[in-house]
């Protein structure tokens, strides 16, 4: 633990939008692409104070499945972007010991950004000092969806009983059941939404909101947002009293 998280308690896992780019670049007068460029480096530097601070899982929000809605000049950009990024830092991940995810429907993807994935996945996949998410193309209800096809799948063939299906079951089908649900949700740019992201593994995840638009976002910034958390009493159900009789 560093001494600026001493006296803060740092979330295990940690899932971001990044939200507020185009706008942050409008603001500049200046095209949304850079701002997007702008998000992509700021990303960097929060992955690393993440790192340094004790994080363990760190979820970032970059294409949402709806993203496609968006003007074409702007989707090609972000694709290429996504490339750049990856084949850039893949090594550096690896240097640094930690494990690179994409969650997401892929097979949309250009075949030269499911390559770049595909490498940069397979090269850190023994990394176990931290994981890192890229939620790309991906919608919490895509998400619901395909667990609920794959259970019905099982059923169908015999090999999982209807009445054996629960929330763990359940659980165990969608994108990231390897990994314990986010602690703490960030969210960027001043909307109070989750926008379709990661809906299921949200259930008892602490929120945080900011007016900050993402290339904005800094280790203060960042420092804030886990100071909020430290304040938070996470009861899962129970009462306050309960959780004082189990601390003492």
């Amino acid at each position: 633990m560093t001494e600026s998280t001493a006296n803060i308690t740092v979330p295990e896992h940690v899932a971001i939008v990044m939200d507020g780019n185009g706008r942050w670049a409008i603001k500049r007068n200046k095209k949304r692409m850079q701002g997007h460029k702008a998000g992509m480096d700021v990303a960097r530097e929060v992955l690393e104070d993440c790192a340094r601070a004790g994080v363990k899982i760190l979820t970032l929000f970059a294409f949402s499945s709806e993203n496609w809605n968006r003007p074409h000049e702007e989707v090609s950009y972000l694709m290429r972007l996504f490339v750049e990024g990856l084949t850039r830092e893949a090594n550096k991940l690896l240097e640094n010991n930690i494990r690179m995810k994409v969650i997401g429907d892929q097979g949309r993807f250009p075949e030269k950004l499911q390559q770049a994935i595909t490498k940069a996945e397979l090269l850190t996949k023994d990394c176990d000092a931290m994981h890192l998410n890229i939620a790309a193309n991906y919608g919490g209800r895509w998400d619901i969806t395909q667990a609920a096809k794959t259970l019905i799948s099982e059923v169908q063939a015999g090999q999982l009983a209807i009445d054996d299906i629960n929330e763990n079951v359940f659980h165990q089908h969608t994108i990231v059941s390897d990994l314990p649900d986010p602690d703490l949700f960030i969210r960027t740019g001043g909307e109070h939404r989750i926008s379709n992201f990661l809906i299921w593994q949200l259930a008892y995840t602490e929120l945080y909101f900011t007016d900050v638009l993402w290339p904005d976002f800094n280790k203060q910034e960042l420092m804030a947002a886990f100071q909020s958390f430290s304040t938070r009493q996470r009861r899962f159900g129970k009462t306050g009293l309960q959780l004082a009789e189990s601390e003492s």
